[in-house]
């Protein structure tokens, strides 16, 4: 197979140098590491990853290449939701460290030229927060019970929930309090778990705390924000709710009653505000699962800034809708003015290792027919079918390298530069994601992709810290870990260091040029400084175009040609 050029389609933007410095855009061809706190390192011995543990692990981020940072929630919380159930927005969870731990990890970051991202959860608070406390104590009608959403139940005696709707974990999304007195009480929204009610964004008193929590954290050192469920926040209820059968129906243009209204960019447009009080800008980067021509309302300079894309995160290891979909991003993100956002792993999904190495619904005949290849319905399935471990691997290992090659940003999941799979062989008495506890024998939940990292060879808990890990690492983490990788120039953390390296070296205009493969089983494209990029994802090997070979996902043939399911990428 041989490859010449013709022309594609791109934004084109200026790139940034990844350095500590004023630059407003350094985000825009970041390569961004999340860090899931309570499973990256553990430096106390209470089986929870924490700040001073992170801190610890900085030299081998900035070995890692990473441009930021971005790290879940590590506010203080119950873990009803892993942390997103958030108690206090303006401080750290005394089992993960202090505020203290938070400014030294944050120094060192800076120190180490490592950006810091943090997630914010507005759509809802924790019930433990002190606003729902007061609204439990607080008669109905009051101030404090309208920083939330509460309705009077149905029937004679309000003991029917105001709807049938559903929480995204499963079960009812509307739980009953007990009033002050004793007596059963309203009923209260709650889109997540029932520790998690929804807070009622019309209200200004919520408005401005958010702001508030903006620069407590910017003053801390913080370059950005992930906004959990940007698309949630603001709703209109009214007296009559729709049903759940009705409201699926309902378009999601703007005016849907919870989900992805125009009003939640007044919202943003006041963030902006204060983004733009600092130097550079604090940028955010909106989670909305939205439809695709209304993700660039999030990415807009005048509201977040970014959006994720989660479409290759959702594609098969597919030549057509790897193209269809990068271009298609890059056209949006030239329409909003921003850069894209590649991702194929986070803490909500199973990891793309695994995802690679088992069949699609396509494939697999007890897959069921309404779920996407790669994200919930393998949530559902645990160990089953069997896992093309070796082959799995394979194809991540290519279609990282496609990724990091690509224009725009990229966000890279704790474990997946170590080649981690899916933490399937969980016992059920030791799972924590409430997804697993509302849908019981539906769905095994994320746990196993948010299993401790394995650091060591050995010991209790791989290296993750002196005690036992929060949730249980299978006897293969030993040869996955960084010790076991560190001295193999093959290993996937050596791909993965060897790769962000180049990727800085390489990084121009936010541009590319489709080259023809005369292949449909073949990809390759060439940003504007001749760094080539040829994808393989069939199983017949494919001649390379002219060029310096700088790194491959596999070994070359014997005859210097690309294997299947490898990446290369070469300097014309």
């Amino acid at each position: 197979m041989s490859i010449d050029s013709s022309v594609g389609s791109a934004a084109d933007t200026t790139a940034q140098t990844g350095a500590l410095s004023a630059d407003a855009d350094w985000w825009r061809q970041a390569a961004v590491y999340q860090i899931y706190p309570r499973s990256f390192a553990d430096a106390d011995g209470n089986s929870i990853g924490d700040l001073r543990g992170i801190t610890s692990r900085i030299p081998y981020l900035k070995d890692l290449g990473v441009d930021a940072v971005w790290l879940s929630p590590f506010y203080p919380s119950a873990l009803a939701d892993g942390g997103y159930d958030v108690d206090d927005y303006r401080d750290v969870d005394p089992k993960i460290g202090t505020l203290h731990d938070f400014e030294e990890m944050s120094a060192a970051l800076t120190e180490a030229g490592i950006r810091l991202i943090v997630d914010i959860v507005p759509n809802h608070t924790s019930d433990q927060h002190a606003w729902f406390q007061e609204a439990r104590r607080s008669p109905k009608g009051s101030p404090a019970r309208d920083r939330y959403i509460f309705r009077d139940g149905l029937g004679p005696d309000g003991a029917q929930a105001p709807s049938d709707w559903e929480s995204i974990f499963g079960g009812p999304a509307w739980t009953r309090i007990t009033e002050p007195d004793g007596s059963p009480g309203q009923w209260y929204l709650h889109n997540f778990a029932q520790e998690q009610p929804d807070l009622n964004w019309k209200n200004p008193e919520v408005r401005e705390d958010f702001k508030k929590t903006l620069r407590f954290w910017s003053d801390r050192g913080v370059d950005g924000f992930r906004i959990d469920v940007a698309h949630g926040l603001t709703k209109d209820l009214p007296e009559n709710l729709p049903t759940q059968a009705e409201m699926d129906t309902m378009p999601q243009d703007g005016s849907h009653p919870i989900w992805d209204r125009d009003d939640v960019h007044e919202i943003y447009r006041e963030w902006r505000q204060v983004f733009e009080e600092y130097s550079p800008p604090r940028i955010g980067v909106a989670e909305a699962w939205v439809s695709s021509e209304r993700r660039p309302l999030y990415a807009s300079a005048e509201g977040l800034g970014q959006a994720f894309n989660f479409d290759l995160l959702e594609a098969d290891f597919d030549a057509a809708q790897f193209r269809d979909i990068v271009s298609f991003n890059l056209g949006l993100s030239e329409a909003s003015g921003s850069s894209s956002t590649w991702v194929f792993s986070n803490h909500d999904v199973v990891r793309h290792a695994t995802r690679y190495g088992l069949p699609t619904p396509a494939e697999d005949p007890q897959a069921p027919a309404d779920e996407k290849a790669g994200t919930s319905w393998l949530l559902s399935r645990g160990s089953e079918p069997r896992l093309d471990a070796e082959g799995g691997l394979r194809r991540a290992r290519a279609a990282t390298l496609f990724e990091l090659a690509l224009p725009g940003s990229a966000y890279l999941y704790q474990g997946e530069e170590l080649g981690l799979h899916e933490v399937a062989e969980i016992p059920d008495a030791d799972r924590q994601d409430p997804t697993f506890f509302n849908s019981p024998g539906v769905s095994v939940g994320r746990d196993g992709c948010r299993v401790p990292l394995p650091w060591s060879r050995q010991g209790g808990s791989y290296g993750f810290g002196p005690g036992q890990a929060h949730l249980p690492q299978p006897e293969w983490f030993s040869r996955y870990s960084v010790e076991a990788q560190e001295q193999d120039p093959e290993s996937t953390l050596n791909l993965y260091r060897s790769a962000l390296r180049l990727r800085r070296e390489l990084q121009s205009r936010e541009a590319l040029e489709w080259l023809s493969t005369h292949h449909d089983t073949v990809l390759a494209f060439r940003r504007p400084n001749g760094w080539i990029c040829v994808t393989n994802f069939g199983e017949v090997p494919a001649t390379l175009p002219s060029g310096e070979l700088l790194l491959s996902s596999s070994p070359l043939t014997t005859d210097g040609e690309l294997p299947g399911e490898a990446t290369a990428w070469l300097q014309s």
